[in-house]
């Protein structure tokens, strides 16, 4: 995971659920085959013009409807460099970290950009700054152990490196920090 990155922003609504990141019409495809079907139910230029270290924008609950774990799989493929959204549906947001796509929270980030204006991310600080506009926009901060996943490639390449004691250091060695804020995760209602 890169640590500071710059990229187009790509505004997307509330409610963007698995199915129009990777539509279920073409599941079956290779994954290669897949990703250029990234986001077209809603933006359809999206994949053919999205490059590396974009980044996706995105308002209330990215993410939500069903299980399918290829979606964050497919933003990873194209190269998006982070998904900045005002809340993410659960099982998306563990996907993701799983596999080291690093996740915003950011409650102004969807009015605060519009479409193509560059942002820069600073990862382990959770800054955001509008480069177009000369705005910072205010971010939570990623939990300790949710960023030493993804400083570390995902949750099975942080395992398999603690295991063999190669292991980054912690957020809270790196940045004196104690203690920080868990990201705001849209939890379903009623039971599971």
């Amino acid at each position: 995971m890169k640590k500071r990155l710059q990229g187009r922003a790509w505004i997307f609504g509330d409610h963007i659920d698995t199915d129009a990141i990777t539509p279920g019409k073409y599941e079956n495809l290779p994954l290669k085959e897949l990703c250029r079907h990234c986001l077209e139910p809603v933006n359809g230029a999206f994949a053919q013009n999205v490059k590396k270290d974009d980044v996706v924008v995105a308002g209330e609950n990215f993410g939500c409807g069903s299980t399918r774990e290829i979606a964050p799989g497919a933003l990873k493929e194209l190269k998006v460099g982070a998904v900045v959204a005002k809340s993410f549906a659960r099982t998306f947001f563990r996907n993701a970290i799983a596999i080291g796509l690093p996740l915003l929270v950011s409650q102004d980030a969807a009015q605060e950009c519009r479409q193509g204006d560059i942002l820069a991310i600073d990862i382990p600080h959770s800054r955001i700054r509008n480069m177009t506009t000369k705005k910072p926009i205010p971010a939570e901060p990623i939990p300790e152990e949710l960023y030493y996943i993804l400083s570390n490639g995902g949750l099975f390449s942080a395992h398999k490196k603690k295991r063999q004691g190669k292991t980054h250091v912690s957020a809270s060695l790196a940045f004196g920090q104690k203690g920080r804020s868990s990201m705001k995760v849209r939890r379903p209602r009623g039971r599971l």
